[in-house]
């Protein structure tokens, strides 16, 4: 009876040394060393690719983010501002859980390819962006059309920028020359030179926009 108590003794003692230990390396000196390494290394991924104007944080350039004005439509959607370049659409929904805090639910809109919904918002999508833009509603490239699995997509394609430049610089005083210099300037290429599609990062472009705006 003593001998199988001891033993239970010795197997929960250690037992409690391994968790011990463990929660020590696991818990306390692994992230220690991995948050370090991520500091030193790569400081501005790891704090969010935070951008920044004259100190003050704008966003991040991983997250897309609106650009509307005060004023909403007819069915209280916030209408887009014209000074700024726009993103691609979102089907991103608010939170309805947690009201505590005014969040955003990344997601997308889950339509199947040959949903009447989803035909229904390209089409709108596609005549908005003619309107808002002046321009024919066959030249407004595909990503000005559909939302991005995220939502939160922060990057829209070359063509929907040099789109979007001539009513930039209408709205913004600028000469158009140097808009579509400044996002031809912003083309991101191919990762590693093949991978993906060339891409225009919307709040770098957009606070660009303004320097050269206000310079």
């Amino acid at each position: 009876m003593n001998t199988s108590v001891s033993g239970t003794a010795r197997l929960v003692a250690a037992g409690l040394r391994a968790l011990l230990v463990l929660t020590v390396v696991c818990g306390v000196i692994y992230p220690l060393v991995v948050t370090g390494i991520a500091q030193v290394a790569f400081h501005g991924k790891a704090n969010g690719s935070e951008l920044k104007v004259n100190g003050k944080s704008v966003g991040s350039e991983r997250l897309g983010q609106s650009y509307n004005l005060d004023a909403k439509d007819k069915d209280g959607n916030p209408l887009p501002d014209p000074k700024y370049f726009q993103p691609r659409p979102s089907a991103a929904g608010a939170n309805t859980e947690n009201t505590k805090y005014s969040l955003l639910v990344s997601g997308p809109s889950n339509l199947a390819a040959d949903s009447k919904v989803l035909l229904a918002n390209v089409e709108q999508r596609r005549a908005d962006v003619a309107a808002f833009n002046g321009v024919r509603p066959s030249s407004v490239p595909v990503d000005a059309l559909t939302a991005s699995a995220s939502g939160v997509d922060p990057d829209i394609s070359p063509a929907y920028a040099r789109l979007q430049a001539d009513r930039v610089a209408k709205a913004n005083h600028l000469p158009s020359a140097k808009v579509r210099e400044l996002v031809d300037r912003h083309v991101d290429g191919r990762a590693l030179g093949f991978m993906g599609e060339e891409r225009v990062n919307v709040l770098k472009l957009n606070i660009a926009l303004r320097e050269l705006a206000n310079g």
